[in-house]
């Protein structure tokens, strides 16, 4: 059975870090994209980042440049979302996906075959 979990998740303060985890299970993540997406209360589901299975391609959302970084071990099975200087409006549900495409893939929009549970990250003072 093909899953993804997600971890990582809590309340932070503005500013501050949080990691987020996605652990595959039921197959091997090297030839799958990864992407990140965040749903927050009343709104719609938006990607957040994406990385490629080669890892020589990644892209990122406007709202999230140069405070969010991408990573994947695929020896490990796993792909990470480093979140620093949060903000209050990062506050959402966040969730992996992964999807079977050519190694330089990498896409923000909801073109992912599996999805994880989501994982809640609340930035409050």
């Amino acid at each position: 059975q093909l899953q993804l979990v997600e971890s990582g998740g809590g309340l932070v303060q503005p500013g501050g870090s949080l990691r987020l985890s996605c652990a595959a299970s039921g197959f091997t993540l090297d030839y799958y994209a990864i992407g990140w997406f965040r749903q927050a209360p009343g709104k719609e589901r938006e990607g957040v980042s994406c990385i490629s299975s080669s890892v020589r391609r990644t892209n990122y959302a406007d709202s999230v440049k140069g405070r969010f970084t991408i990573s994947r071990d695929n020896a490990k099975n796993m792909v990470y979302l480093q979140m620093n200087s949060l903000k209050p409006e990062d506050t959402a549900v966040y969730y992996c996906a992964a999807v079977q495409r050519p190694a330089l893939w990498c896409s923000l929009k909801y073109e992912y075959d599996y999805w994880g549970q989501g994982t809640q990250v609340t930035v409050s003072s």
